[in-house]
């Protein structure tokens, strides 16, 4: 059966599976991503599990996998096939891509930013299928963003597009215009991510080990100090998306990563402070992430099977 490596590189895990030509999932694994053991060594596990997910594949299937995709957080060249920077995975200008290609044997691979390949999974075969436009939004440690159009990603002039994260919603004197590891203050994912929420609620609480989840669940119950942390991160939410969809009139917001695990506790009071901010805009719906934490694999498989039509469709354009 043909086939194709997909990997999807996180801080903590990486997640890795073989993907059918119809996307099914023929296997999956993850192994720790050891990022405390330096960059080297996160390398090294990158390329040993692709090799034995290439031995895997064609002691299975009968055939090594036909091309690998790999999806990586930080600034992503995906034309030179470059993991230019990861601050959490401690690599600069490393050329992932050809060092992958040559430790399976010169199989062809593609190289993704891990937000962006999660965005293509969800638009194709996700919450996204058949909607022309749409803007994927993961919720998690930070806040970043994947634009959707007509079955692609755009990934911006220098790779930089989608940083909705880094949108400023609070400015000034603002009492909660916090500094961004970016280097700019008063940032959405300062106030909006999941990471946020959990400091919030843990200080409000005063449980140090309270997270965003805690949060939600008090919010159900009807804490008046949880309700007060969720409605502020919401707030800041919202004008985020406001910001997002004035520029690009999506037709679908798709919200996803583990603040979206809310569901409802989430998404009731989102779509009511998303609709109170528009005025001449189209509000475009807004959506749970429907691929959970299989995005990122099963867009790597997408940018690798991709990328096989493009060399088809070069072969036969050559003869």
């Amino acid at each position: 059966m043909k086939h194709v490596i997909a990997l999807d590189v996180g801080g903590t895990a990486i997640k890795a599976a073989l993907i059918a030509p119809d996307h099914t999932l023929l296997y999956e694994t993850r192994r720790p991503t050891e990022r405390a053991k330096g960059p080297e060594a996160v390398v090294a596990g990158i390329l040993a599990l692709a090799a034995d997910l290439r031995e895997h594949g064609r002691r299975t299937y009968g055939e090594p996998a036909a091309a690998a995709g790999i999806a990586v957080p930080g600034i992503v060249d995906t034309d030179s096939g470059t993991a230019v920077y990861a601050a959490n995975l401690g690599w600069r200008d490393l050329p992932l891509r050809d060092r992958l290609s040559e430790h399976l044997g010169g199989t062809p691979v593609a190289l993704g930013h891990d937000v962006r390949t999660g965005g293509l999974a969800e638009g194709r075969v996700g919450a996204g299928q058949g909607a022309d436009r749409f803007l994927f939004v993961p919720l998690g440690t930070g806040i970043a963003g994947a634009i959707g159009v007509d079955g692609r990603i755009e990934a911006g002039a220098h790779g930089y597009a989608g940083e909705i994260g880094h949108i400023a919603v609070r400015r000034g004197a603002d009492a909660d215009a916090l500094d961004c590891g970016c280097g700019g203050r008063g940032c959405l994912e300062t106030i909006a991510s999941a990471s946020a929420v959990s400091r919030a609620w843990a200080e409000a609480s005063g449980d140090p080990d309270a997270d965003a989840a805690d949060c939600a669940e008090a919010v159900t119950s009807g804490d008046p100090r949880a309700l007060k942390v969720w409605q502020h991160a919401v707030d800041a939410l919202a004008d985020g998306l406001v910001t997002a969809l004035t520029l690009l009139d999506p037709r679908l917001l798709i919200i996803g990563g583990g603040l979206a695990e809310a569901g409802e506790t989430l998404f009731t009071p989102l779509r009511a402070a998303v609709a109170e901010r528009v005025t001449f805009q189209k509000l475009p719906r807004i959506v749970p992430a429907a691929l959970g934490d299989t995005a990122g694999c099963l867009g790597a498989g997408l940018l690798a099977w991709d990328l096989l039509l493009a060399t088809d469709s070069m072969e036969v354009s050559a003869r």
